[in-house]
């Protein structure tokens, strides 16, 4: 449907949405691009205000404080940390899983062969992200726990750094990152969250206070999301090229990111949080969550049936 000038004229909205995302929030940063998302809110008298964020749990801590509304999209792993914090969020929307996107990466001249061989070895994590949890999954299933390794807790950035030099034995990391280092240096996949070790979903999140308040907006960021995933997976070599631009990424390293990602977005239910109780217990276990988090508590705002 066609908008009017008049009113997709920031002027006019009445009030002001703030979103929050990560430089890997790949629907949020095509929606950024083209425009689309201001078009479709602009009958709503909705303005956008976008915030970048390093990483997934100050994005939380900035939705729980009022400083942004809507976060897209995190790890599985950082709601939970967020809950602990005692945040008031919401789900509003997820992607199905997508367990190759992340893994555990060890340099191409390694000996390394197999997860238990990690015991003793420095690896480089980031704290809180969904590759943690997979780093410890991945140890549970091969009788090791944290205890065994040195973790290094390491900002994407950083944790490719050092393992580029070197620096560390193992570096777990999700997409596009991992795509990027595989490519480039030649570094070899040890473990990935397959065959049910994780599933690596992501989730899109409001503050509680907005999903009670503001429905209609949900609803359209809601099928703006589902739409362009829909695009992405349709137009692999199109999306990559958009992507390439805006990342700074060549475009067949984003295409075969983005072949690891199922960007399948749908709504969130109790049944389908299941294994957001695995990772708050298996956290709980080894000291890294410092109180015990029911999943189930956190609020579920569900989109109007089409």
């Amino acid at each position: 449907m066609l908008i009017s000038a008049e009113a997709a004229r920031p002027a006019m909205a009445a009030e002001t949405l703030r979103i929050g995302y990560q430089r890997s929030s790949t629907l949020i940063a095509i929606l950024k691009a083209n425009g689309e998302l201001e078009k479709a809110l602009a009958p709503l008298g909705i303005a956008i205000t976008w915030h970048e964020f390093s990483s997934g749990l100050p994005l939380l801590e900035a939705i729980n404080v009022g400083s942004i509304d809507f976060g897209a999209d995190v790890a599985d792993t950082v709601p939970i940390f967020a809950q602990a914090a005692g945040a008031k969020l919401a789900y509003v929307a997820e992607e199905a899983p997508s367990p190759s996107a992340q893994a555990i990466l060890v340099p191409t001249s390694s000996p390394l062969k197999v997860v238990s061989e990690l015991k003793g070895k420095r690896i480089a994590v980031t704290k809180g992200a969904g590759s943690h949890y997979l780093l410890l999954a991945a140890l549970a299933k091969a009788g090791l726990t944290f205890k065994d390794i040195a973790p290094a807790y390491l900002p994407p950035a950083d944790g490719r750094a050092a393992f580029v030099s070197n620096n560390v034995d193992a570096w777990i990391a999700w997409d596009p990152f991992l795509s990027s280092v595989i490519r480039q240096s030649g570094a070899r996949v040890l473990a990935d969250g397959s065959n049910g070790l994780a599933s690596y979903k992501r989730y899109y999140l409001a503050s509680a206070d907005y999903a009670d308040k503001h429905g209609a907006v949900l609803d359209v960021i809601y099928g703006k999301l589902a739409e362009t995933g829909k695009w992405v997976k349709a137009n692999p070599g199109p999306a990559a090229t958009l992507l390439a631009g805006l990342w700074g990424i060549d475009a067949a390293t984003v295409e075969e990111a983005n072949s690891h990602r199922s960007y399948q977005v749908g709504a969130v239910t109790l049944a389908g949080l299941s294994e957001q109780q695995k990772i708050a217990d298996a956290f709980l276990a080894e000291h890294v969550l410092p109180v015990k988090v029911d999943t189930t508590a956190l609020k579920i705002w569900t989109p109007k049936a089409p």
